[in-house]
Protein backbone atom coordinates (compact mmCIF):
# COMPACT_ATOMS: atom_id res chain seq x y z
CA UNK A 1 0.00 0.00 0.00
CA UNK A 2 1.21 3.24 -0.94
CA UNK A 3 2.37 5.32 2.03
CA UNK A 4 0.48 8.62 1.21
CA UNK A 5 -3.04 6.03 1.07
CA UNK A 6 -2.29 4.63 4.05
CA UNK A 7 -1.41 8.26 6.23
CA UNK A 8 -4.73 9.39 4.27
CA UNK A 9 -6.41 6.22 5.85
CA UNK A 10 -5.57 6.99 9.26
CA UNK A 11 -6.42 10.82 9.00
CA UNK A 12 -9.94 9.64 7.62
CA UNK A 13 -10.47 7.46 10.84
CA UNK A 14 -9.13 9.86 12.97
CA UNK A 15 -11.14 12.68 11.42
CA UNK A 16 -14.55 10.91 11.33
CA UNK A 17 -14.34 8.71 13.87
CA UNK A 18 -13.95 11.53 16.15
CA UNK A 19 -16.17 14.06 15.15
CA UNK A 20 -19.03 11.28 15.48
CA UNK A 21 -17.59 9.68 18.68
CA UNK A 22 -17.61 13.62 20.01
CA UNK A 23 -21.49 13.87 19.17
CA UNK A 24 -21.76 10.79 20.80
CA UNK A 25 -20.47 11.23 23.84
CA UNK A 26 -21.95 15.65 24.08
CA UNK A 27 -25.19 14.09 22.78
CA UNK A 28 -25.26 11.58 25.97
CA UNK A 29 -23.85 14.21 28.32
CA UNK A 30 -26.39 16.35 27.55
CA UNK A 31 -29.19 13.69 28.07
CA UNK A 32 -27.88 12.79 31.27
CA UNK A 33 -28.46 16.33 32.94
CA UNK A 34 -25.70 15.53 35.38
CA UNK A 35 -23.74 19.34 35.17
CA UNK A 36 -20.33 18.31 36.13
CA UNK A 37 -20.31 15.59 33.41
CA UNK A 38 -21.91 18.07 31.06
CA UNK A 39 -19.16 20.00 31.81
CA UNK A 40 -16.23 16.86 31.42
CA UNK A 41 -17.52 15.76 28.19
CA UNK A 42 -17.89 20.27 27.05
CA UNK A 43 -13.53 20.08 28.04
CA UNK A 44 -13.45 16.64 26.11
CA UNK A 45 -14.82 16.86 23.25
CA UNK A 46 -12.37 20.06 22.70
CA UNK A 47 -9.50 18.23 23.74
CA UNK A 48 -10.53 15.26 21.51
CA UNK A 49 -10.39 18.40 18.34
CA UNK A 50 -6.90 18.59 19.12
CA UNK A 51 -5.65 15.19 19.74
CA UNK A 52 -7.43 13.72 17.18
CA UNK A 53 -9.46 15.90 14.50
CA UNK A 54 -6.49 18.33 13.89
CA UNK A 55 -3.91 15.58 13.09
CA UNK A 56 -6.30 13.62 10.83
CA UNK A 57 -7.04 16.85 8.75
CA UNK A 58 -3.08 17.36 8.04
CA UNK A 59 -2.77 13.97 7.59
CA UNK A 60 -5.69 14.13 5.14
CA UNK A 61 -4.42 17.27 3.20
CA UNK A 62 -1.23 15.73 3.06
CA UNK A 63 -1.75 12.77 1.89
CA UNK A 64 -4.41 14.25 -0.40
CA UNK A 65 -2.62 16.43 -1.64
CA UNK A 66 0.58 14.44 -2.50
CA UNK A 67 -2.01 11.49 -4.10
CA UNK A 68 -3.91 14.39 -6.00
CA UNK A 69 -0.02 15.26 -7.18
CA UNK A 70 1.13 12.33 -8.01
CA UNK A 71 -1.40 10.82 -9.81
CA UNK A 72 -2.16 13.57 -11.78
CA UNK A 73 -5.21 14.65 -10.85
CA UNK A 74 -4.60 18.25 -10.27
CA UNK A 75 -5.79 19.19 -14.18
CA UNK A 76 -8.03 22.18 -12.80
CA UNK A 77 -11.27 20.09 -14.09
CA UNK A 78 -14.08 20.04 -11.88
CA UNK A 79 -14.55 16.31 -10.79
CA UNK A 80 -15.65 14.33 -7.60
CA UNK A 81 -11.54 15.14 -6.00
CA UNK A 82 -12.43 19.64 -6.85
CA UNK A 83 -16.32 18.66 -5.41
CA UNK A 84 -14.26 17.26 -2.29
CA UNK A 85 -11.79 19.56 -1.74
CA UNK A 86 -14.65 22.05 -1.84
CA UNK A 87 -16.90 20.37 0.53
CA UNK A 88 -14.00 19.82 3.00
CA UNK A 89 -12.95 23.47 2.86
CA UNK A 90 -16.58 24.48 4.16
CA UNK A 91 -16.09 21.80 6.79
CA UNK A 92 -12.74 22.82 7.98
CA UNK A 93 -14.63 26.94 7.47
CA UNK A 94 -17.45 25.65 10.00
CA UNK A 95 -15.38 23.83 12.57
CA UNK A 96 -12.57 26.79 12.75
CA UNK A 97 -15.17 29.72 12.52
CA UNK A 98 -18.21 27.89 13.89
CA UNK A 99 -17.76 25.17 15.77
CA UNK A 100 -14.52 25.78 17.75
CA UNK A 101 -15.70 29.37 19.36
CA UNK A 102 -19.16 27.75 20.40
CA UNK A 103 -17.00 24.84 21.99
CA UNK A 104 -14.95 27.60 24.02
CA UNK A 105 -18.81 29.15 24.95
CA UNK A 106 -20.20 25.91 25.63
CA UNK A 107 -17.49 24.82 28.27
CA UNK A 108 -17.32 28.20 30.05
CA UNK A 109 -21.32 28.14 29.92
CA UNK A 110 -20.86 24.46 31.66
CA UNK A 111 -18.32 25.74 34.55
CA UNK A 112 -21.58 28.88 35.02
CA UNK A 113 -24.02 26.00 35.04
CA UNK A 114 -21.82 23.73 37.71
CA UNK A 115 -21.45 27.25 40.02
CA UNK A 116 -25.35 28.16 39.94
CA UNK A 117 -26.33 24.12 40.15
CA UNK A 118 -28.68 24.04 36.87
CA UNK A 119 -27.70 24.23 33.67
CA UNK A 120 -27.47 28.04 32.69
CA UNK A 121 -29.25 29.02 29.14
CA UNK A 122 -26.29 30.26 27.37
CA UNK A 123 -25.18 26.86 27.38
CA UNK A 124 -28.77 25.52 26.30
CA UNK A 125 -28.27 27.82 23.05
CA UNK A 126 -24.60 27.27 22.45
CA UNK A 127 -25.55 23.30 22.56
CA UNK A 128 -27.99 23.97 20.25
CA UNK A 129 -25.72 25.72 17.83
CA UNK A 130 -23.58 22.93 18.39
CA UNK A 131 -25.72 19.89 17.43
CA UNK A 132 -26.56 22.18 14.24
CA UNK A 133 -23.71 23.22 12.99
CA UNK A 134 -22.20 19.89 13.87
CA UNK A 135 -24.13 17.97 12.02
CA UNK A 136 -23.47 19.59 9.23
CA UNK A 137 -19.85 19.19 9.53
CA UNK A 138 -20.19 15.66 10.35
CA UNK A 139 -22.66 14.84 6.84
CA UNK A 140 -20.04 16.53 4.84
CA UNK A 141 -16.95 14.65 5.52
CA UNK A 142 -19.59 11.64 4.98
CA UNK A 143 -20.76 13.10 1.53
CA UNK A 144 -16.52 13.61 0.85
CA UNK A 145 -16.10 10.16 1.42
CA UNK A 146 -18.53 8.57 -0.70
CA UNK A 147 -16.96 11.01 -3.76
CA UNK A 148 -13.44 9.61 -2.83
CA UNK A 149 -14.78 5.71 -2.96
CA UNK A 150 -17.28 6.08 -5.79
CA UNK A 151 -15.45 8.94 -7.83
CA UNK A 152 -18.73 9.53 -9.48
CA UNK A 153 -17.49 12.38 -12.21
Amino acid sequence: MDIYLLLHLIGVILFLGNIITAAFWKVNADRSGDIAHISRVSKGVMVADFVFTLPGILFILFSGLMMAHTGGYMDGQWSWLTLSITLFSVTGIIWLAILLPIQKKMISESQQSLNQGSITNGYKEASLYWAVFGIAATLLPIVILYLMIMKPM
